[in-house]
């Protein structure tokens, strides 16, 4: 985890010079910037080294991300000693170290890089620079023989036939994706072996790509597969190549299958040597990476490989153990289990039932495999672990770590991904980009690696962002297995014993069975946590109850996320370096200023009032309560005309839930970018309600999601109001309002998420203008009192999503919805007859106009 450690330190060392100069001794400024110089440096090489020879620099990664680990450790010790007034003359001493060991790592980084060099002078040849090894170039064999066993597929293979055979005379490419091991490969062999296939195409070819390829060994491969053989010690260059097999196609309909495309450059290198004479010919190909196929082949002709379900896994599972044999009924419920567990996932399905197949048949033994059902599939089949780890293998370096991290959650648990990013941020394993927040390169890593079939999407959000993920069980096991040997994290779950002494471990996850008390735990080996006096040793220093204020290693603690328990007890003001917490217990988080590196703060129990310090936590991205507390203003500075006593909270995106919030300019100046928030207010008057400076919300113009809860408040409540033209997300709860109020959202040029709940209309018709809405993609109404909506197609666009939830008034939808060529769904709960059946007749129009996409909910409770 070199880059990530690499990564890590540089987002130390920048926050340093930026925060922290005030506790830098004269020269240390120059020295920080010196160094980091240096660590850009080792980025760079890691980034352009041929990723075909990355294996043979494991030991120089390895003391490069020890050297950059210690650096970081060192630099933040000393820092912290001195935020905590314990300063020690230590002019020199933080950098000596880290100088001598940074220097000799770039002297061998320049070695390497010579030897490169030189190689690619020499013709380019790939080899390993230490040991004259590499992967194989590509695949020369032709499609997979014998019959391979396909269960669950076949609504996927009747569409994708559809597509070779369709009526388009067109050349074209169908794309088959899924993770590893989800069956990509026997759903092509199977889709090119079917007797109508073979029937309607002159000519069928495969060939496997493979990581490593180049055009001229796909071009062999393909002719060999077409029977033509060509001397591959020939000069023939691709060109000579290229013609031959342009020749041999010309005027014939062709199929050719390209097998695990990692690349668009490999599709890119020979496509100019397939033929197009309007024939029908097709390309079909498989890849993990979706962003491989939509580049290749239109989002119409590309196929997900879904998961089996677990009646699927069964027989895929019974078929391999048993054949066309019978499976006892003392072992089919075991057998039910274990096929299960494997998650869906055909690789897994078929290892251990090829495993099981020449076993021992007795219930004892499979439930011993049951026990340890991943392990086992793992360690028997050493191609199952390659195919799983190609996956990894093939991540860029900025992805790596990111996919790692993933190994930390528990087994099963749903992801939130608004969590997962803002830990990535906190880790320090995010590279900034220009002009972007580390928030959106989080996300955009995100659906990098969910495009490569490594994160399974669980929930999306009603702005259609993916909300929460999961991860399958042999990936997780990967990600824990490489992480545990690159010691980037530990993963126990409640076997203590084998932490003991892991102290080269820089974060921990202690995940209990029980989903209400585990407790993922994210920090670095070095923040010490002390247990009490009934604590098995091989628990002291890694359990949460208490933290020694006085200990060198408390102050390294970073991250501490936990879900569902807490036992932290005190000590937490030394906590100097943290960055993120999360925590379910009410301790009071930001009662010091001293947590100056502090960027996310999240709580679950209730604070009256945030801290007046915190005004003076310059780091800060996201301030989350689950229970409401108010905001104080910021101190006004003593000096007169001082502007640069204050401090601008330009990092600060999230606020929520604040509790009487002050739109004051001295606190609007001071959150700039802020672009989530979350407020309440008790029962006000109109007058009180224009007192809260509302018109002043303009002036957040990175403001994208807001949410106000208020306990009634006059009418006239959204007249009063001027919105930032940034939003794109609003929530109003507990207002009474007139209808034509609601012109001032339907101006708003960005808003396309639209939640009302427990809203009280003053009239009970609701008539939008035609022009308003017209980026609408959902709207909510929960518990509106709204008899007539008079609408029609006009008004509501581009909308995707309708919810209409316990509004017992509301007579019907109005029926130009109907016309609505965007529309996705209608839920419908707790409203009457007339509501339902204006939604089916929604339904039929929808059907008519051929929107086999729309679905309608319907709940009567």
């Amino acid at each position: 985890m070199a880059y990530a450690h690499l990564l890590s330190l540089t987002h130390v060392l920048q926050r340093t010079l930026k925060y922290d100069c005030s506790y830098l001794l004269p020269g240390e400024k120059q020295q920080i910037d010196s160094l980091l110089k240096k660590v850009v440096y080792l980025q760079d090489f890691l980034d352009n080294f041929p990723k075909e020879n990355i294996e043979s620099i494991e030991g120089l990664e390895r003391k490069i991300s020890d050297a950059a680990c210690q650096t970081e450790d060192i630099i933040e010790f000393y820092i912290a000693d001195r935020v905590l007034e314990q300063f020690t003359s230590h002019s020199g001493d933080i950098f000596t170290t880290s100088f001598h060991e940074i220097a000799k790592l770039i002297e061998e980084v320049d070695s390497v890089k010579i030897r490169v060099e030189k190689i690619e002078d020499e013709g380019g040849v790939q080899e390993d620079l230490e040991h004259n090894t590499s992967l194989p170039v590509g695949s020369l064999r032709t499609a997979p023989s014998g019959q391979s066993t396909m269960v669950g597929l076949d609504d996927a293979m009747a569409k994708i036939k559809d597509h070779l055979v369709s009526s388009s005379s067109k050349l074209e490419v169908v794309s088959i994706v899924g993770m590893g091991g989800i069956g990509k490969t026997t759903l092509a062999h199977k889709v090119c072996i079917d007797k109508y296939i073979e029937y309607h195409f002159h000519i069928c070819a495969w060939f496997t790509v493979s990581q490593k390829y180049n055009g001229r060994e796909i071009l062999l491969g393909l002719l060999d597969s077409m029977k033509i053989q060509i001397d591959r010690r020939s000069e023939k260059d691709i060109d000579h190549l290229g013609e031959l097999l342009y020749k041999k196609l010309k005027g014939r309909r062709y199929l050719f299958v390209m097998d695990d495309v990692w690349d668009i450059n490999a599709w890119d290198s020979v496509k100019r040597y397939f033929p197009d004479d309007k024939a029908g010919s097709r390309i079909l190909l498989t890849t993990r990476l979706e962003n491989v196929a939509n580049k290749i082949s239109s989002r119409s002709h590309l196929h997900h490989v879904r998961f089996l379900n677990d009646e699927e896994s069964w027989k895929l599972f019974r078929l391999k153990v048993f054949g066309k044999g019978f499976c006892s009924l003392e072992l089919k419920g075991i057998g039910k289990k274990i096929a299960q567990n494997c998650r869906g996932l055909p690789l897994a399905v078929a290892v251990i039932g090829g495993l099981l197949s020449k076993a021992t048949k007795t219930p004892h033994y499979w439930r011993s495999i049951a026990e340890n059902l991943r392990s086992e599939i793992t360690s028997n089949d050493e191609q199952c672990s390659k195919i799983l780890s190609l996956s990894y293998k093939h991540l860029p370096y900025h992805l790596k770590g990111c996919f790692l991290y993933m190994g930390i959650f528990p087994e099963d648990f749903e992801i939130r991904v608004d969590v997962l990013t803002k830990l990535w941020v906190a880790e320090g394993i995010l590279k900034p980009a220009s002009s972007k927040t580390l928030e959106d390169v989080g996300e955009e890593y995100f659906l990098d690696l969910v495009q490569r079939s490594l994160i399974l999407v669980q929930k999306k959000g009603s702005s259609g962002k993916i909300k929460t993920c999961t991860i399958h069980d042999l990936l997780r096991d990967l990600c824990i297995k490489k992480a545990q040997k690159e010691k980037f994290f530990h993963v126990s779950e409640q076997s203590f014993d084998v932490i003991q002494g892991s102290i080269s471990m820089r974060r921990v996850s202690i995940n209990a069975k029980n989903p209400r008390s585990f407790l993922p735990f994210y920090y670095t080996t070095k923040g010490t946590l002390q247990g009490d006096d009934k604590t098995p040793s091989s628990l002291k220093g890694l359990l949460p109850f208490s933290i020694v204020e006085d200990s060198f290693d408390s102050r390294s603690l970073k991250v501490l996320h936990t879900e569902g328990t807490d036992h932290l007890q005190n000590g937490m003001q030394v906590l100097v370096n943290m960055r993120y917490f999360n925590s379910y217990f009410g301790y009071d988080i930001a009662s010091r200023y001293k947590f100056r590196n502090l960027q996310t703060i999240i709580t679950h129990d209730g604070i009256n009032e945030l801290p007046l310090e915190i005004w003076k936590m310059p780091q800060l991205r996201h301030v989350k309560l689950e229970q409401t507390a108010s905001l104080p203003d910021p101190p006004i500075s003593e000096i007169k005309g001082e502007e640069n006593s204050i401090v601008v909270l330009e990092n600060l995106q999230t606020l929520s839930m604040i509790h009487g919030f002050s739109w004051t300019e001295e606190v609007l100046k001071r959150i700039p970018n802020l672009r989530k928030l979350a407020i309440s207010y008790d029962i006000m008057t109109k007058a009180e309600w224009k007192k809260q400076h509302i018109n002043d919300l303009a002036h957040l113009t990175k403001l994208e999601s807001l949410k106000c809860c208020i306990t009634y408040i006059c009418c006239e409540f959204l007249a009063d109001l001027t919105f930032s033209t940034s939003l794109r997300k609003l929530i109003l709860n507990n207002i009474k309002l007139h209808p034509s109020e609601l012109s001032n959202l339907g101006s708003m040029p960005n808003l396309e998420v639209l939640k009302v709940r427990w809203i009280t209309f003053l009239h009970q018709k609701w008539e939008p203008n035609e022009g308003e809405f017209l980026k609408m993609k959902c709207l909510l109404l929960y518990n509106v009192e709204l008899k007539h909506w008079i609408a029609d197609s006009i008004h509501f666009p581009s909308l995707e999503h309708l919810k209409i939830l316990h509004c017992q008034l509301l007579d019907e939808i109005p029926r130009g919805f109907g016309e609505i060529s965007t529309l996705r769904s209608i839920k419908l709960c707790g409203g009457g007859d007339s509501i339902v059946e204006s939604a089916k007749k929604i339904e039929e129009a929808q059907m008519d106009w051929g929107n086999d996409a729309f679905k309608l909910y319907i709940d009567k409770y």
